[in-house]
């Protein structure tokens, strides 16, 4: 059992973590503009959610929202989710530094997964499935990750349409006691 608060509390003092908090100008799906916002924004949302979670849960959560698009500003735009490169490849490496709790770093790395297979099928008609069958096969705790897809797509510069498409595509494929029904701040 990881001592979550403990990795939270180092986590947010890091100097690798701090110095990327006030990247970002308002663009399409941030209009909040910089990380630092960005997280205060996903905080609420974290709150709102609270009374569904555990202790454990609320933690693993509240370092997935800290971390996930906090290297955004060292990385390649559009490359690949998987590129060492990318924003979700140095969040995980980072995060890799605190725990070793393999989910979790799964998590962090396919945040956007499910965002990336919706556009595809939004603009293609279809998706690929191989890929989305990767992603149901490297993350185990959907209720953790179902619970951060919702904090994270729940913003104001957000559409609900990629998160309601999620939850049609994972039900009776992943147990979860989220649903569509969770989704916040419609």
């Amino acid at each position: 059992m990881s001592d979550w608060p403990d990795i939270f509390q180092r986590i947010t003092q890091d100097e690798r973590y701090r110095k990327n908090l006030d990247w970002g100008e308002p663009r399409a799906g941030h209009p909040e503009g910089s990380i630092r916002a960005h997280v205060e924004e996903l905080e609420r949302n974290l709150d709102t959610l609270r009374p569904k979670l555990g202790e454990d849960e609320y933690w693993r959560l509240r370092i997935l929202v800290h971390v996930h698009d906090t290297f955004k500003p060292e990385s390649v735009e559009g490359i690949a989710i998987k590129d060492p490169r990318s924003h979700a490849s140095l969040a995980r490496q980072f995060l890799a530094g605190f725990t070793d709790d393999a989910d979790l770093l799964n998590m962090t790395q396919f945040h956007d997964e499910p965002y990336a297979l919706w556009r595809q099928a939004e603009h293609r008609g279809d998706f690929n499935r191989a890929r989305f069958d990767a992603l149901l096969a490297a993350v185990k705790n959907w209720d953790l990750f179902l619970a951060f897809c919702i904090i994270d797509g729940c913003t104001a510069g957000k559409s609900r349409a990629p998160l309601r498409w999620l939850f049609r595509q994972v039900e009776g494929k992943v147990p979860s006691r989220f649903t569509a029904a969770d989704i916040i701040i419609e």
